[in-house]
Formats: C-alpha cells, structure tokens, sequence
C-alpha cells in the first residue's frame, strides 16, 4: 500500500464514439493511478466497450514500468477510446 499522499488519481468519462449516431449512449470509464514522484502507473480501470482489447496493450507498458509522462508522450491516435489514456490530465 502506498497511502494516499503519494497518490494521483486521474479520471475521465465519455460516450464512445461507436455509440455517437445511435440511441444507447452507454458511458466508458477510465481511470489511471500513479505513485509520485516520477508517477509511476500502478493501476488502470477501464469499464466500456472495447475497453478488453485496449487494456492488454496497455498492461504491457504498465508490466514494463510505464509512467505518466511515457503516456503523455505518446501520440494519441484520433479517433479512438484507448486515446483517452495518453491525454488524461
């Protein structure tokens, strides 16, 4: 456990655009957890469609020590879900 003081936290919720013309707007949840001070990522929680395929790319780069800024610096590839992780803020 590493307590909350050397925590962040970020969140984002959206309609997926799969859903964008239909009548179901069902929302896609994300959230990313760190652990200062380089903001190493330790968790992500993602509940939406698609979100399965997305979360195995992801574990990768969380398995091999990813931090906020190596997501920052990634070019978000437009339009997706999955760019929602690499412009959280």
């Amino acid at each position: 456990s590493y307590g909350l003081e050397k925590l962040n936290i970020y969140q984002t919720q959206f309609v997926n655009m799969y859903f964008a013309l239909g009548k179901k707007k069902p929302v896609t949840v994300m959230k990313m957890i760190t652990v200062k001070p380089k903001e190493k990522i330790v968790g992500l929680h993602l509940i939406g469609h698609g979100v399965d395929e997305m979360l195995q790319g992801f574990a990768v780069a969380v398995k091999m020590g990813a931090c906020k800024e190596d997501f920052d610096q990634t070019i978000a590839i437009h339009p997706t879900a999955a760019e929602e992780l690499v412009t959280m803020k």
